[in-house]
């Protein structure tokens, strides 16, 4: 198996959610339709993971020049109790914002988790009762303009790798 195949892949991933966008829209895997959808799961709490993929994935679409406005980057959250609309916009806008964030109720969350076969938990701090953090799968999937599941790459993929993948995929 290589690194955009593995043991996930296949027509188990169903790629369907009904979330609420950082302007507070009501939005479904339909409602982006006729684009490539990249999404990738995380929380806006995240201190290492999320902002390192986020970064790789912003220099991707960078570096994809004018094939990147045939893709709409989504960022789903696995945290709905801290990641509000407004909290996932404020967190966007300044670093990643190309990206929309996406969120909703925890079922919502996680009928959108087990659609795609996401991993997250819970993880209490010791040393601090009130804080937790979210450990999750770090996977970047990747929609047709249909709606359809095509791949994804694993945070191990490099930038280069990725710009050539993503390039030959919206050629």
């Amino acid at each position: 198996m290589n690194e955009t195949t593995s043991n996930i892949a296949g027509p188990h991933i169903g790629g369907t959610f009904d979330l609420v966008d950082h302007d507070g829209r009501e939005v479904n895997e339909r409602t982006y339709r006729g684009t490539y959808a990249v999404i990738f799961f995380g929380f806006t709490h995240c201190k290492m993971v999320c902002p390192r993929a986020l970064h790789r994935l912003s220099t991707v679409l960078d570096r994809l020049g004018p094939l990147a406005d045939r893709i709409q980057p989504l960022y789903i959250t696995v945290d709905p109790q801290r990641d509000s609309p407004e909290v996932m916009k404020e967190f966007l806008s300044t670093d990643y914002p190309r990206f929309t964030g996406l969120t909703g109720t925890q079922a919502q969350i996680e009928k959108a988790k087990k659609s795609f076969r996401v991993f997250s938990t819970t993880v209490s701090d010791p040393d601090d009762p009130n804080s937790y953090q979210m450990p999750h799968s770090a996977f970047t999937y990747v929609l047709g303009p249909d709606g359809t599941y095509l791949t994804h790459f694993t945070d191990a993929v490099d930038e280069d790798d990725l710009v050539t993948r993503l390039s030959a995929i919206l050629h």
